[in-house]
């Protein structure tokens, strides 16, 4: 855990210089200017506009107005009730641990009254294109996420001694790419490939501030096509509670991950389980469950499609919310979504996976004609089936909890976790992303696959080479063995550049991260 921590500090002291280097990987897939998203959120992307059409754009809308809207009961309740249930858990589970609000607790819980206060908001944090997600609704042509942070309206923002106000939570709006009209104001038809050719324009564009903010919502613009009716749900992840480092732990922070659909006949956000979330704890506890789980993912096509990155599990076998617990480590871990599930450290008697039930799902896979490009071992599945769930890819090459933090762009000096906008695992996914976006524009089929969370997948193309994405210091390795069979097929590609070397997090594991070879 110690390696983990120093790692995890050397990275974020390392990133705001990579990310300036970098600044250009989320070219036409993500909106991330500090002065462009400032006028878009004082303008109708901001969030009370975004939810209350009707509402003035120059008002920005208090939390305490926010959450006593009839559309946001059942998102405060259900708030409300994760923190009761997590301190339930807690006091069980640690019962030595004080848990509570202030520093003088051993877990120091998130303050709720910030949350619903009249002197906080959220503030638009990024605009980020997910049409990757596309197979999930062709005909929507995959998805926009407005992301607002949490954020106090009570503090100086301007002066040398200003710091943020940012509170750590993320809102996230998530649109149809293409709503259920699909006319655009000028009437014409709207189709995937326009989206996808204005989004990639816009990534060309030499403009900053409120010019850029003027393009992006002008009649040619992409955000000229979001409206409030193309909402399909909304996404909150948030730092429930914080232990600081002690004498009988390492640091660790909890991040609460929930969703709510958005209920048109009602007008009301309904809490809906997390997209691809498993249940451990319940699978485990129901043996037909366990059954129909089981029988489920290996069957070829839905295998295929966990190996692909692009599965969609039955809610039955999924949690309507989840903590992702940081750092986890590159060691199985309970804290870890799919722990215990597969044969291996720390699965119990009653395993769901065995070795063998692996095994033969791969084997028939391939007699099926299933192509497999990321799993191709037992450590593989196990892998893969943490990364395809939400706590398990926001414990994945994170900062802290969060993939995108965003753009703070109320303070003169914002902190390091503010000046890098977003995760390694978003800019190196950039890559893939901009890859479908390109053949959508000029009528290709799209590759929706990815890669793990860990490793980007890079499409052909050298853009992250030698970067903390790819081979670079920083990135995610395994340690190969002089013997080619003694290497797990699934990682023994993810290897350093030249002079670096994958330095491995203790014995029980072969996962690591490149740094400079000893000499």
């Amino acid at each position: 855990m110690r390696f983990v921590v120093t790692i995890f500090v050397l990275l974020c002291s390392a990133l705001p210089a990579r990310a300036i280097q970098g600044a250009a990987l989320e070219r036409g897939t993500a909106i991330i200017d500090p002065s462009a998203l400032r006028e878009l959120d004082h303008g109708r992307f901001g969030l009370g506009r975004v939810l209350l059409p009707a509402a003035s754009a120059d008002a920005p809308r208090a939390n305490g107005q926010l959450f006593a809207l009839p559309a946001m009961a059942a998102v405060r309740k259900a708030i409300d009730d994760e923190f009761d249930r997590y301190i339930v858990r807690h006091k069980a589970d640690l019962p030595n641990e004080t848990i509570g609000v202030g520093g003088s607790y051993d877990f120091q819980l998130f303050d709720r009254t910030l949350l619903y206060s009249p002197e906080s908001r959220f503030v638009l944090a990024g605009v980020v294109n997910r049409m990757d997600r596309a197979y999930l609704s062709e005909a929507n042509c995959g998805e926009i996420r407005l992301i607002y942070r949490l954020t106090r309206t009570n503090m100086s923002a301007t002066g040398d001694n200003a710091t943020s106000p940012r509170l750590p939570m993320t809102l996230n709006v998530v649109l149809k790419a293409k709503g259920d009209s699909a006319i655009d104001g000028s009437g014409k038809a709207i189709t995937c490939a326009e989206i996808a050719r204005r989004w990639l324009a816009a990534g060309d564009l030499p403009l900053t501030g409120a010019a850029l903010a003027a393009k992006l919502i002008s009649g040619d613009g992409p955000l000229d096509l979001i409206a409030p009716e193309n909402i399909d749900r909304i996404e909150i992840n948030l730092q429930i509670a914080h232990a600081p480092k002690s004498d009988i732990r390492d640091f660790r922070t909890d991040y609460l991950l929930k969703v709510f659909h958005y209920n048109a006949q009602s007008r009301t956000y309904e809490e809906a389980p997390l997209e691809n979330q498993i249940d451990r704890e319940r699978i485990l506890a129901d043996q037909k469950l366990k059954h129909d789980f089981k029988a489920w993912l290996l069957d070829p096509r839905h295998f295929g499609e966990l190996d692909r990155g692009t599965i969609l599990i039955p809610e039955e076998f999924l949690a309507s919310g989840a903590i992702a617990a940081t750092p986890v480590g590159f060691v199985p871990s309970n804290l870890q979504p799919a722990f215990g599930l597969v044969q291996g450290e720390g699965a119990a008697a009653s395993v769901l996976f065995r070795e063998s039930d692996v095994v033969a799902a791969l084997k028939k896979a391939a007699e099926s004609g299933v192509t497999l490009q990321n799993i191709r071992s037992v450590a593989g599945f196990e892998r893969r089936l943490n990364d395809v769930t939400c706590a398990g890819c926001h414990q994945t090459r994170g900062i802290g909890g969060f993939h995108f933090p965003g753009v703070d762009w109320m303070t003169a000096n914002p902190s390091n976790s503010t000046v890098v906008r977003a995760s390694p695992h978003f800019f190196g996914d950039q890559v893939r992303r901009r890859d479908i976006l390109t053949s959508m524009r000029d009528g290709r089929r799209p590759d929706y696959s990815r890669g793990f969370s860990s490793r980007p997948q890079l499409r052909g193309s050298t853009e992250l080479a030698g970067t903390e994405y790819e081979d670079g210091w920083g990135a995610h390795c395994y340690a190969n063995r002089a013997a080619a069979a003694d290497n797990d097929k699934s990682f023994r590609s993810w290897t350093c550049a030249e002079g670096l070397a994958c330095q491995v997090a203790g014995q029980a594991s072969r996962m690591g991260m490149c740094f400079v070879r000893d000499r």
